[in-house]
């Protein structure tokens, strides 16, 4: 007769509540204020095609029309931990605080830095200016986004009109 008692306590068991739950912050990309290049939104030349595998081609972030001397603004708040060359071009990393570990990178190339690595920036801060000598057909910004050595798409950083359905017919 011990399957009684057990029996009776078992939806006690299964009605107590237990310690309180903890608070999630949601991780990932805060969302941007600001475009890096104008007027919002700017032209986008080449959007961003993932590689199928690590080492595989493909577009790892997406090409927004600027001329030369064009100022590059941070999209979001962060430090500049790069500015420098890479690969004969100038270029800039800004990470983005409080979107997980890794935390996310966002890239800029081809650019003349105008802050050093270290500077905290807030968003719209100019923190290069486009130059000349990209793999676009017309002068551009190549915007990259990473976390770790994993590309995404840095227009997930960028805010969107809501879509809206419009009528087939004029009736």
């Amino acid at each position: 007769m011990h399957l009684i008692p057990l029996l009776l306590t078992l939806p006690l068991a299964l009605a107590w509540p237990g310690p309180p739950p903890v608070p999630v912050r949601p991780v990932g990309p805060p969302p941007a204020l600001v475009w890096p290049v104008g007027p919002p939104p700017p032209e986008i030349l080449r959007g961003w095609q993932p590689p199928p595998g690590p080492y595989a081609a493909g577009h790892r972030g997406v090409d927004l029309a600027a001329p030369p001397g064009t100022p590059v603004l941070a999209p979001a708040a962060g430090t500049v931990t790069f500015a420098g060359p890479v690969g004969g071009h100038g270029a800039v990393t800004l990470t983005l605080p409080d979107t997980g570990a890794p935390p996310l990178r966002t890239t800029f190339t081809p650019v003349t830095p105008l802050v050093p690595p270290g500077t905290v920036v807030t968003p719209g801060t100019p923190i290069a200016e486009v130059t000349a000598g990209t793999h676009c057909p017309r002068s551009c910004l190549h915007w990259g986004l990473l976390r770790g050595e994993e590309y995404l798409n840095p227009l997930l950083l960028t805010r969107r009109a809501p879509s809206r359905l419009l009528p087939l017919d004029d009736d």
